[in-house]
């Protein structure tokens, strides 16, 4: 995720090592080379110039005259205006009626599906209607991913009005007294009238609390123009952008809100129902600056560990009692948090080395499955597997004999890394990467 943009900022930055003080020429170079990376990665060009104002009056503010060093100075000041240039705070979704438009393709009914069931997991109540008469096949695709989610979805007959689908969904979702109605609106190959004017009229019929734009954030200013008009149109209250885990450049993400007035409220990271997360703009500012982003690492790993049983990993570790069993354990942890270049996208300084990399995750059912061949005595205490061993384990597990040799000088390693690890705080701070 804006590995291209990480990549050029990170390398103008770059540039400041070893300035003792700022100068005006150091600047101005400074602020080129950050302009031409945001212009490259398709930012729209009045947000990219008003950003590089905004960044210069700040060097040269008062306030912003510290006992920090001009590389620190300066990175402090590019993370504030991407903050603000990406939205400040974070925004949620207003209860009531959602309402949801977009062009057709941008992946709209699939990330109600997504949004319906991470609110589910919320504890909300939501209810999803499709209002796209004109392809039966959409309403059947909202069908579907609503029942993966686990929500209610309410059918109506594709020869039905569209906003007389919208006021019966409407006051079905008054009298059951849910927290959201998602309504899925038609989407086009392009805009057109006859399109606007059955938005505009849906609009009037239910009065959404929101109104939602749906783009794919790698059209680039293609998707900026389509927001433009739909807002004049309907009124957008935020975005959601998809396909963000394959967007590079964020050109997208940095121009919604300056261009248009509405804020990202969440962003598509994947395909699967799971693959959808809140756009908090301060952690998309770190990644953009190759700071990382622990605080979402932590939430992932929150949600398949609990405090108590990492806890428990460490009490282990930092007395030297990791064995197999805990290196299996903190694999499955792993493997249930997500694509692992995704979780090491978040630590500092490793997202944009990862852009050309794809980890297979094979290899840990590799480790997993050798692991299982072994005894409870053998994961216990791995010192004691010979050669004999180690052949009925490589015969167990559908691998070889160098590749539980491998295993066993991996976690020896491990072993050695978390003893210069006993002052780790992190709550999976001993987590092995079995390489």
């Amino acid at each position: 995720m804006l590995e291209l943009l990480t990549e050029k900022i990170s390398g103008s930055l770059e540039k400041l090592k070893g300035a003792k003080k700022l100068n005006e020429k150091l600047v101005n170079d400074t602020l080129r080379d950050i302009r031409a990376a945001l212009l490259e990665a398709d930012v729209d060009y009045d947000v990219a110039k008003d950003f590089i104002k905004r960044l210069r009056e700040r060097i040269f503010s008062e306030e912003i005259k510290t006992h920090l060093s001009p590389t620190d100075m300066i990175i402090m000041s590019v993370y504030d205006e991407l903050v603000k240039t990406l939205g400040g705070n974070a925004s949620p979704l207003e209860e009531g009626v959602v309402m949801f438009v977009g062009l057709q393709g941008t992946g709209k009914t699939t990330t109600i599906g997504k949004l319906a069931n991470l609110m589910k997991k919320n504890g909300r109540s939501v209810m999803t209607v499709s209002t796209d008469v004109r392809r039966p096949a959409a309403m059947l695709q909202l069908k579907r991913v609503s029942e993966l989610a686990g929500v209610e979805y309410l059918e109506f007959s594709p020869d039905k009005n569209p906003v007389d689908i919208a006021k019966e969904a409407f006051e079905a979702f008054k009298s059951k007294k849910y927290d959201y109605l998602f309504l899925d609106t038609a989407g086009r190959l392009h805009i057109d009238n006859e399109l606007m004017e059955e938005l505009r009229a849906i609009k009037e019929a239910v009065k959404p609390s929101e109104v939602i734009y749906v783009a794919d954030s790698m059209q680039g200013q293609e998707a900026l123009s389509v927001a433009k008009t739909f807002n004049e149109v309907v009124g957008l209250t935020g975005a959601i952008l998809t396909k963000m885990d394959g967007d590079t450049r964020g050109g997208v993400a940095l121009s919604i809100k300056d261009a248009i007035g509405i804020p990202i409220k969440y962003i598509g990271v994947g395909e699967k129902l799971e693959d959808i997360d809140q756009f908090y703009p301060d952690r998309i500012a770190q990644r953009i600056l190759g700071l990382g982003d622990l605080q979402s690492l932590i939430e992932k790993a929150e949600q398949v560990i609990s405090e108590d049983e990492a806890q428990a990993i460490t009490y282990k570790m930092m007395r030297g009692e990791f064995d197999l069993n805990d290196l299996k354990k903190n694999i499955s942890f792993m493997m249930n948090m997500g694509p692992l270049d995704k979780v090491l996208s978040m630590l500092p300084g490793v997202g944009s080395q990862l852009k050309n990399i794809k980890i297979d995750q094979k290899i840990f059912k590799r480790i997993i499955a050798m692991i299982d061949s072994m005894t409870p005595e053998e994961r216990a205490n791995p010192n004691i597997i010979n050669l004999s061993r180690k052949q009925r384990i490589a015969k167990g597990s559908g691998t070889t004999v160098s590749d539980v040799n491998k295993l066993l000088k991996q976690y020896q390693d491990m072993k050695k890394m978390i003893r210069k690890l006993k002052n780790q705080k992190s709550p999976f701070g001993g987590l092995g990467l079995p390489f």
